[in-house]
């Protein structure tokens, strides 16, 4: 596995990062989300992103993943760095959600309840809050970490200017935020807009969630919407809407660069994040050890041509 070094901090995080937003709830199960964790941390996998509502049901990521820490991994906490996060609706009321202090204080006490730990590496405020000033969303952050419950601060899904608002308030108080995290992949590119260049300016790392565009930079797509997968649910992020002709067009010409490539689809999805430099880790998302396994390859070729980066921007385009 290889590490790179986050922002302009001392923190190194492994290229490839495992979530734990689906499939590690009480729903699933938990004799593969034990085998999936332990595996990730054998090849190198040493971050674990978590957040208060990942399961379902909302919590039960983190409890599940507190019993495998205690029943395998109790020796390696100190090998481990495990993120969570609080910004989205996790209980009934006017304080179960959103970026109040109330709420972000609540919530990381749950949570490291939940998990068994004493800390938290990285606490994320998951989503900007715009019905609470950003300066007492981000004085509780940088409390969490004077109180020692945090280690380093993130942002999740932050607007470019309110994100370069949290940064210079985080700054000024001597807690730099370290990461920022959002949705990025060949499909979705937002943040290449903004984010990347003022990540850059101030020293903060890049980690990019849903890499597969929810499993759409799959072969999985190819042939239309298959009954079991994620889009032909009426429920969930993914909508058959969104699997277009001109998705699909897309999608079935990344997959025969790959074939060239000697990869899969997702292998080269992953691999092509890989490739940028402004990308600290990439988060994986995993149903079965032989899909983490799979996912685990693309490290094994993340090399790219020139031929071949304007080939996947001509097909992108």
């Amino acid at each position: 596995m290889k590490y790179n070094f986050c922002g302009k901090s001392g923190l190194q995080l492994p290229e490839i990062s495992l979530g734990l937003w689906h499939n590690f709830g009480d729903v699933d199960s938990f004799e593969t989300a034990t085998s999936m964790i332990l595996h990730a941390f054998d090849n190198g996998i040493t971050h674990f992103d978590l957040a208060n509502n990942y399961g379902p049901p909302p919590g039960s990521a983190e409890t599940n993943f507190g019993k495998v820490l205690v029943k395998e991994l109790k020796g390696h906490r100190d090998e481990l760095i495990i993120s969570s996060k609080a910004g989205h609706l996790m209980w009934d009321g006017p304080y179960g959600d959103g970026g109040s202090r109330k709420y972000i204080m609540a919530s990381i006490n749950q949570s490291l309840k939940r998990t068994g730990l004493e800390y938290f590496d990285i606490f994320y405020s998951h989503r900007y809050d715009p019905q609470t000033p950003i300066e007492e969303t981000m004085q509780a952050l940088i409390d969490i970490v004077r109180q020692g419950k945090a280690l380093y601060i993130g942002i999740s899904k932050y607007p470019p200017q309110k994100a370069i608002e949290a940064y210079e308030i985080l700054k000024s108080q001597h807690v730099p935020c370290l990461i920022y995290q959002d949705k990025y992949s060949m499909l979705v590119r937002e943040p290449e807009k903004e984010h990347m260049a003022i990540n850059e300016k101030y020293g903060v790392g890049f980690i990019a969630f849903s890499p597969l565009a929810q499993g759409v930079l799959t072969n999985r797509y190819l042939h239309g919407i298959p009954e079991n997968s994620r889009a032909h649910k009426s429920h969930g992020f993914l909508q058959e809407s969104e699997i277009t002709s001109e998705v699909i067009k897309k999608v079935t010409a990344l997959n025969n660069l790959a074939t060239q490539r000697g990869q899969t689809l997702a292998e080269m999805a992953l691999a092509w994040l890989l490739h940028n430099k402004q990308v600290t880790s990439v988060i994986i998302g995993t149903s079965s050890l032989a899909q983490l396994k799979d996912n685990l390859k693309a490290k094994e070729n993340s090399k790219f041509s020139t031929d071949e980066l304007e080939l996947i921007e001509r097909i992108l385009a």
